[in-house]
C-alpha cells in the first residue's frame, strides 16, 4: 500500500508498508425494511437546496464567529508536506519511554529485495539493544509521528498521536483526598497475585461477534434465532470494600478464576495447539527454526 525507505545515519532501507491488523466486525448496509432496498444519501447544499457534484465541493473551516474559511485542493497542495516517501529515524528510545496511549495503527514493514540485509541488521540491532526507533512518516498527505520496533522476524511501525492530541484527565475525584487502608491494599494485592497469568491472546474471543455471526447464519437459513443470553444482574454499589476483596480472593483460588474465565476459548486454543504439534509447526518451534537460520 505504501513504498518508501527507512533512513538512519547513512543507511537507507527500502521497505513496503502493509496493514498489520483488520477488523472482524460485520459490515451492514442501511436498507428499507419493507423491500430491502439500499438507502442512498445525496450531497445537498443546505443554502440552495440543490444536489452538488464532487467537483464543486471544497473544505470549509468554521471560525468561532461563524465565518467559514474555504480551502481547495490548491491550498492543501501548497502546504509543506514531505513527499519523498522516507521514514526518518529521529532517535532510539527504551520501550518504557512511550506510553501506549500514543499508539494508533500498526503496519508491517517488508524489505525490498535489495534491502534484506540492512533490514535484518536493523531488526536484530533493535532486539539486541532493546530499543524502539522514533520516526516521522507522511501517510495520506499527513505527517505522522511513529515508532518502529522488532516483533518476531519483522519490523512493525505503529503510528502515534501528537502530544497535543492526547487529552488530559479532568475528573472531580482527582481533587479528592481518598485514602486506602493498608488492609485493603494488602488484600487487593493478594487478589492480583492470585489472578496473575501470562497473557495469551488466543485464549480470548469476542463473544458478541460470535453471537452476531450465529444470528446472521440462523436468519440466513430461516431457522429459529438463538435465544438471547440473560443479562448479568446489577448488584449495586459495593458498600464494604474489604469484604468484597476477601470474597474475591477466596473465589480466585490462586488463579483459578482467570482460568475459568477463559475456559470457553482455551479448549479451542488447546485443540489448535494439538493440531500444530502433530505437524511440528508450533509458534515456538517456528520461531526457533527461523532464529537458527539467522545465526547460521
Amino acid at each position: 500500500m505504501w513504498r518508501g525507505a527507512i533512513s538512519f545515519g547513512l543507511v537507507t532501507i527500502g521497505v513496503r508498508l502493509y496493514a498489520a491488523t483488520e477488523e472482524h466486525d460485520y459490515r451492514f448496509h442501511q436498507v428499507h425494511r419493507s423491500d430491502g432496498g439500499r438507502i442512498r444519501y445525496k450531497r445537498v447544499c443546505e443554502e440552495c437546496g440543490k444536489e452538488i457534484d464532487y467537483a464543486d465541493i471544497v473544505k470549509g473551516y468554521e471560525l468561532t464567529d461563524g465565518r467559514v474559511v474555504l480551502l481547495d485542493k490548491d491550498d492543501f497542495d501548497s502546504l509543506p508536506v514531505n513527499s519523498d516517501r522516507a521514514i526518518d529515524v529521529l532517535e532510539f528510545v527504551s520501550a518504557d519511554d512511550i506510553d501506549p496511549i500514543h499508539f494508533q495503527k500498526s503496519y508491517y514493514l517488508a524489505p525490498e529485495k535489495t534491502a534484506i540485509r540492512p533490514y535484518v541488521l536493523l531488526r536484530e540491532t533493535l532486539e539486541k539493544e532493546n530499543r524502539l526507533a522514533v520516526v516521522k512518516i507522511t501517510l495520506r498527505q499527513r505527517e505522522t509521528l511513529a515508532m518502529v520496533r522488532a516483533r518476531e522476524d519483522v519490523l512493525v511501525l505503529h503510528t502515534m498521536l501528537w502530544p497535543d492530541e492526547i487529552r488530559k484527565p479532568n475528573f472531580e475525584f482527582l481533587d479528592q483526598d481518598t485514602e486506602v487502608r493498608p488492609q485493603e491494599l494488602k488484600m487487593a494485592s493478594s487478589l492480583v497475585r492470585n489472578m496473575s497469568a501470562s497473557f495469551k491472546p488466543d485464549e480470548f474471543s469476542d463473544e458478541y461477534q460470535e453471537r452476531l455471526g450465529e444470528l446472521i447464519e440462523a436468519k440466513a437459513k430461516g431457522a429459529e434465532t438463538p435465544k438471547p443470553r440473560r443479562e448479568r444482574e446489577e448488584t449495586g454499589e459495593v458498600v464494604d470494600l474489604m469484604s468484597a476483596l476477601e470474597e474475591s480472593v477466596q473465589r480466585s483460588g490462586g488463579g483459578k478464576t482467570g482460568t475459568a474465565r477463559r475456559s470457553s476459548t482455551s479448549a479451542r486454543a488447546s485443540k489448535s495447539s494439538g493440531d500444530s504439534s502433530k505437524t511440528g509447526k508450533t509458534g515456538t518451534g517456528s520461531r526457533k527454526s527461523r532464529s537458527g537460520k539467522r545465526s547460521a
